[in-house]
């Protein structure tokens, strides 16, 4: 019979005895709990209680205190962290930064006051972007590159940015449109491959820098820019005639080079050698007009003299061209001479062949070894024949 139907007692399963008694009180069995636990722990004890006394409870104490102590170093040991050499300690407070360590041994608070991220700062990132866009001629071209990026500040890679790899990435499309739509074709494929690789990084840069990502653009490698394979073959005729122009115009520049100079010489050497005739015709001019005011002097002191030298110079002159031998021979003189006629023709051959023709009216030649007097005789001889 259940204990609280009726007739079935005063009994319940919280009493001890007698149905009378209500519930146990809820301060005993807290008070019971303590003295269990305290007894555990070597806590006080009721006098009367078995095991009690000073001796254990100071056992108790000492134990505790030991264990707590090795607990303490455990925990201030467990704050001591090293960082590798390619590595950065982002130690954190309460979730919020304090400081950034370098390679080697640090401690910290340990947990749950603080904790370190160690972040890998040397560690190359790379990825790819291919994308075909329209170019400052509109053009379409197929570009296709490699950005490659390391961690610079551990802590903004960690905190500034929700996901700095998307945010490069994103910058990266956007540049290379901004860049690629800015410039001409013939630049892209051409000689103005690096410059716009170089462009682009710095620019990524920039914008990595402005969101603070902490991420450094190491390098961009850009692959040569290809036209779409539907004007491929247009585009590959046109590189041609462009490489034919600039190998005419390199030959035509070396013509230019080789005939220039031979040209430029050519008008020194003439205007040379004008300056040097117009200064042998200016001294030829002085000194015969020099000459001939000296011999105007000495016809101006002596006509006469001066007349008969005149003459007997052109005489000489005139006959010394001349083949033609005149002989002097005085009256009633029956004398034989004899001249080696062929000898001094032939002695005088070369100078006739190489000097001017002779004088209209010259008849004979005095000889080189006719008198002066002989000579003065025929002078006169001309004079009365004339």
């Amino acid at each position: 019979m259940a204990w609280n139907e009726p007739g079935g007692g005063n009994k319940d399963p919280w009493s001890g005895g007698s149905g009378d008694q209500g519930p146990p009180d809820l301060d005993e069995v807290v008070k019971k709990l303590q003295e269990r636990f305290g007894g555990l722990f070597g806590g006080p004890r009721e006098p009367g209680s078995p095991g009690g006394g000073d001796q254990g409870s100071g056992l108790g104490g000492r134990v505790i205190g030991a264990l707590l102590g090795v607990l303490l170093l455990v925990w201030l040991a467990s704050g001591i962290y090293i960082v590798g050499p390619a590595e950065r300690g982002v130690e954190l407070r309460f979730g919020k930064h304090t400081e950034t360590t370098g390679p080697g041994p640090h401690w910290h608070m340990p947990l749950p006051i603080e904790r370190v991220i160690k972040v890998n700062v040397d560690e190359i990132a790379s990825f790819s972007h291919k994308a075909s866009m329209l170019t400052q001629d509109e053009n379409i071209v197929d570009v296709e590159l490699t950005v490659q990026s390391r961690i610079q500040d551990a802590a903004n890679y960690l905190f500034q940015d929700q996901d700095p790899e998307k945010t490069l990435r994103d910058a990266t499309v956007t540049v290379v449109r901004v860049t690629i739509g800015g410039s001409k074709l013939d630049y892209v494929m051409t000689e103005g491959r690096s410059a716009v690789a170089f462009t682009i990084k710095e620019r990524i840069q920039s914008l990595m820098d402005q969101y603070k990502t902490g991420l450094l653009v190491t390098s961009v490698n850009m692959q040569p820019a290809k036209p779409p394979e539907q004007v491929k073959a247009a585009f590959d005729d046109a590189i041609k005639a462009r490489e034919d122009k600039e190998r005419l115009e390199n030959q035509a520049e070396a013509y230019a080079n080789e005939v220039l100079p031979r040209a430029r010489g050519e008008a020194a050497r003439i205007v040379a050698d004008a300056m040097a005739y117009r200064d042998k015709a200016i001294a030829e001019s002085e000194g015969e007009t020099a000459r001939f005011t000296a011999v105007l002097n000495e016809y101006l002191k002596a006509p006469e003299v001066t007349r008969e030298r005149l003459y007997l110079e052109t005489l000489e002159q005139v006959f010394t061209a001349n083949s033609k031998v005149l002989l002097d021979i005085e009256e009633g003189g029956n004398s034989l001479i004899y001249l080696p006629i062929d000898q001094m023709l032939k002695d005088r051959q070369p100078q006739t062949s190489t000097s001017e023709p002779p004088a209209l009216g010259a008849t004979s030649v005095v000889p080189p070894f006719e008198p002066a007097s002989n000579a003065r005789r025929i002078v006169d001889r001309e004079r009365g024949m004339r």
